[in-house]
């Protein structure tokens, strides 16, 4: 192999790396926006198509395992999902922001770190700031257009309470409420 065709080569397998990376962003930050409360959802979205047959989804430490578990498969994930999102009554409002991303890609496998703070307003009034760990795996789909969550981890870091008025999130930005 010439120096050429070692650098085309090289280049090749950074750009795919790239490409794995902004993919796997795409599907993380799906999830998350489908998660909040009220959510941004688009046309033929689910949370189901952004998890493999036998993804596992788990809470870790001390207090996610107890709250969450362990979830394994694409349907038990979304059936436990689900008991957090509309139409169950939960949250009034639910917000997830992520931060310091690391995705490290290794052929067909990817995973990604992020610390997220969630801000949830919950139907009974009360209000918190969680702050989690998250270490998601995820694997190319079948038709390698997309990537999929094989295993979603979290792991609570901290809680504190918010005070937040529940009602905002319903009203559009003209009728809510002074602070």
């Amino acid at each position: 192999m010439s120096d050429s065709d070692a650098r085309i080569a090289a280049l090749e397998a950074r750009l795919a790396d790239l490409e794995t990376e902004r993919a796997v962003r795409h599907t993380f930050t799906r999830y998350m926006a489908l998660c909040d409360v009220p959510a941004t959802v688009l046309e033929g979205e689910s949370l189901a198509a952004l998890f493999t047959e036998d993804a596992i989804w788990e809470g870790v430490g001390t207090h996610y395992a107890q709250t969450f578990g362990r979830s394994t498969g694409r349907a038990q994930i979304v059936a436990m999902l689900s008991r957090y999102l509309p139409p169950t009554p939960h949250f009034t409002t639910n917000v997830h922001f992520v931060t310091s991303e690391t995705i490290e890609v290794n052929g067909h496998h990817a995973t990604g770190r992020w610390i997220m703070m969630q801000a949830s307003g919950y139907v009974d009034g009360s209000a918190e700031l969680i702050g989690a760990r998250l270490v998601v795996d995820f694997v190319p789909s079948k038709s390698g257009r997309n990537w999929l969550i094989a295993h979603f981890r979290t792991e609570r870091l901290f809680d504190a309470p918010w005070s937040v008025n529940p009602r905002a999130a319903l009203l559009p930005p003209e009728q809510e409420l002074p602070a």
